[in-house]
């Protein structure tokens, strides 16, 4: 059996080792916003014949002078992505890329176009903090509420802290990763990345939840302190929460490897999420819990 729970200083120091780097990459260098969250606009555009590189796309349209100008080609289409939101600016940018298809014996079509205000991106960055914030909330309520009938060593109110605590490291983490994606590979924080977040903290209180309902079966008829109580829950938990991560892990990975690039970053995203929230269920909620158990039997005395 793994002494999991007793090593919990280590575990503990890496986690907040991990929330302090989290917090200098935001702090240092922000989050490179999307035009969800700042405004602009988004067009999807493909060619019959003759696909154009990345360098002949942006070459089409330089002179037109767009502010935050990015052009991501996919599998078969480019998507550009631009500050102006008129009319006008869209029209010249589709007139540009149709000459630039008339040179190369091609056609354009059009797939999409998108524009967003900024006041629309400013509320949309409220709404996605506000989302993240509520749904934290919402669910340390929840698991206070579930343990509710568990009032010793620690009571209900511990476990939905501790689970508060936990998911916040995981959506900390999270939140930093996309700061260095932003730095280092201009990847924008947008919706698809809220989504991301979200999907790591329910992933993450899963695993949680199966830890602490087993320490919560494992109690009444345990012989041992709480320490070793949690410490064998733990432990016969640990292959579960391995393997079900373990799978969803992988298939991210595969789509990190063959996936294009307008999904990739989504999944990469996702996959290191998970692997820290994996991390926190096994190595931070429970070891938070005997912290505290011990910290209020100093308290009390």
């Amino acid at each position: 059996m793994f002494k999991i729970i007793q090593k919990r200083k280590i575990w503990i120091s890496i986690s907040l080792a991990l929330m302090t780097l989290s917090v200098v990459a935001i702090a240092a260098w922000g989050l490179k916003f999307g035009i969800d969250f700042t405004g602009g606009s988004l067009l999807e555009v493909s060619f019959a014949s003759g696909q154009p590189s990345v360098v002949e796309v942006q070459d089409a349209v330089k002179n037109l002078g767009l502010n935050s100008l990015s052009v991501q080609p996919t599998t078969n289409s480019f998507i550009l992505r631009f500050q102006e939101t008129s009319e006008d600016a869209h029209q010249k940018v589709v007139t540009g890329l149709k000459t630039l298809a008339t040179s190369k014996s091609s056609t354009l079509e059009e797939l999409t176009f998108t524009s967003i205000g900024p006041s629309i991106g400013q509320e949309m960055q409220r709404k996605a903090l506000t989302s993240i914030i509520l749904v934290l909330l919402a669910i340390s309520l929840y698991i206070s509420y579930a343990f509710r009938k568990v009032s010793r060593p620690v009571s209900s109110w511990d476990y939905g802290f501790v689970t508060l605590f936990a998911l916040f490291h995981d959506a900390l983490i999270t939140v930093g990763f996309m700061a260095v994606l932003g730095k280092f590979f201009g990847v924008d924080v947008n919706i698809s990345s809220i989504t991301a977040v979200l999907t790591v903290i329910g992933f993450s209180v899963h695993d949680t939840i199966v830890v602490f309902d087993r320490i919560r079966e494992n109690l009444p008829k345990s012989t041992q302190d709480f320490e070793g109580t949690v410490n064998v829950s733990v432990n016969q938990t640990l292959t579960r929460s391995i393997n079900t991560s373990m799978t969803v892990m992988l298939v991210l990975a595969c789509i990190v490897i063959f996936g294009g690039p307008s999904i990739k970053y989504f999944a990469l995203t996702l996959l290191v999420g998970i692997f820290f929230g994996t991390y926190s269920s096994i190595f931070l909620a429970s070891p938070l819990m005997v912290v505290w158990e011990k910290f209020n039997n100093r308290r009390n005395k």
